[in-house]
């Protein structure tokens, strides 16, 4: 199967960044930060896709806001990528939205928790779309196999898979290095989630808490470890965010750590 010219642009240029804020509050944050974002990468020469969610549909509680909802979502999707000229994702949750979803995005993401739902994936790689398969927190690097061969069995060879953290005790994660040295040994790129990855589930009570200086540390070594893009959910005042505040990352340190991040990739891989 010949991989799509998207695919390639995204995986086959060195390190790549997947960022973005967890949600969308509002038009005017997300274009700014796609705009930002595309300023920093394209001086990089770093390849970018720009991330939100439209629906959250994972909170800690009833009361979490989840974002616009996917009419709305979708169709700020589709601007940002016709206008600003950029590839983007979204997750999807259930089967009955993956076409619609489709014709927004260029990546499809099978989120952490869902990653075992087989006809999310199927339907997913069924569109012919980049599917991105975050590994669940309960779920070893080598039960991933199955999940793969779910996706390819829908003719479907454009993966990336998402390493995200392990469930660590209570409202603890922890990220192995050797999970993505066996995911890249797959042949398929592997990206490490570097802001869900420092996050503590649920451990704020009715949200969850994080570890949000440790987001560099995570990168750095997963960079060195094989991983080939970075996922980081990014805010111009994660303080502020209506989402994941405590494991966002701040617009203005990206691009410090980008330049790091790229230095280890072309150590590692040149």
């Amino acid at each position: 199967m010949r991989l799509s010219k998207k695919y390639s642009d995204i995986t086959g240029n060195g390190l790549f960044l997947i960022a973005g804020p967890c949600v969308i509050e509002n038009e005017k944050m997300a274009f700014e930060t796609a705009e930002k974002l595309i300023e920093i990468t394209n001086r990089l020469g770093i390849p970018f896709v720009f991330k939100a969610s439209y629906d959250k549909a994972n909170r800690s509680s009833i009361g979490s806001y989840r974002g616009p909802g996917i009419k709305k979502g979708l169709a700020l999707m589709a601007k940002i990528r016709k206008t600003l000229n950029v590839p983007v994702v979204t997750d999807v949750h259930e089967t009955k939205d993956v076409i619609e979803t489709a014709k927004a995005v260029d990546i499809l993401q099978i989120p952490a928790f869902l990653c075992r739902q087989t006809d999310l994936v199927v339907a997913a790689a069924k569109t012919g779309k980049i599917v991105n398969i975050k590994k669940g927190q309960f779920l070893s690097p080598f039960e991933m196999d199955n999940i793969i061969k779910k996706a390819t069995s829908a003719g479907n060879k454009e993966i990336m898979l998402t390493e995200r953290g392990f469930s660590f005790g209570y409202n603890n994660l922890v990220v192995d290095m050797k999970s993505i040295a066996y995911m890249k040994s797959t042949g398929y790129p592997v990206i490490i989630d570097a802001t869900h990855a420092v996050q503590r589930p649920g451990g704020a009570g009715d949200r969850s808490g994080g570890d949000r200086e440790y987001i560099e540390t995570i990168a750095r070594a997963s960079v060195a470890a094989g991983a080939a893009g970075v996922f980081m959910e990014v805010h111009p005042n994660p303080a502020k965010a209506l989402s994941d505040k405590d494991s966002q990352y701040a617009l203005d340190k990206v691009e410090p750590v980008l330049r790091k991040l790229k230095q280890i990739y072309g150590l590692v891989n040149g």
